[in-house]
């Protein structure tokens, strides 16, 4: 299993209790855990993109079974800083469903495995991403449309797992997961992945 995406999957990556390795434990798979706390779908900088910082770079061809994806939130962050996150919005997944997401998604199921797109959950304190909220939730939308009809491309919501209310679920910074929330997704994902 090959886990791509931002810091909600780098979370906890170095000890062991991120959400992909809970996720492979479960399963019974070998996880191989590149997501990048930062990383962009747009990230135009070469030297971002060598070091993880770009969702599409951190993907490579291999044996894989199953890829577990998510990102896009730091694209709202960076780049349109409440001022032009419609076209942010469109640029990763247009009404239609084209765009850099859609693009990475068909490069990625070209080579077989099956893929799950992780949406985002609402944070107990949203922080600098607060004006990005209804963006993430309609970003989260077109992915679930998407996959509705794509074979082989499952959407599961984080959401549905952790509350934004279960204040221990969430790290000191209230956005990404603690240990626990990040056990609580990861028990979610292999659930979706048995059924």
């Amino acid at each position: 299993m090959l886990a791509i995406g931002d810091s909600i999957l780098a979370w906890h990556k170095w000890t062991g209790r991120d959400i992909p390795s809970v996720m492979g434990e479960l399963l019974g798979a070998r996880v191989e855990n590149d997501a990048v706390a930062g990383a962009r779908f747009s990230n135009a900088s070469s030297f971002g993109r060598a070091l993880g910082f770009d969702v599409r770079a951190q993907f490579r061809r291999g044996p894989w079974d199953l890829v577990l994806i998510n990102g896009g939130a730091n694209d709202f962050l960076s780049d349109c800083r409440c001022r032009a996150c419609e076209d942010v919005l469109n640029a990763l997944i247009a009404p239609d469903l084209s765009g850099e997401v859609a693009t990475l998604l068909a490069e990625i199921l070209a080579g077989g495995p099956e893929v799950i797109w992780m949406g985002y959950y609402a944070s107990a304190r949203s922080g600098q991403f607060s004006g990005c909220r209804p963006y993430l939730v309609e970003y989260d939308r077109r992915l679930a449309r998407l996959a509705a009809n794509t074979p082989r491309l499952t959407f599961v919501d984080s959401e549905a797992a952790v509350s934004r209310d279960e204040r221990n679920l969430f790290a000191f910074d209230g956005i990404h997961p603690s240990a626990e929330g990040a056990r609580r997704i990861g028990v979610f994902l292999a659930q979706s992945v048995a059924q």
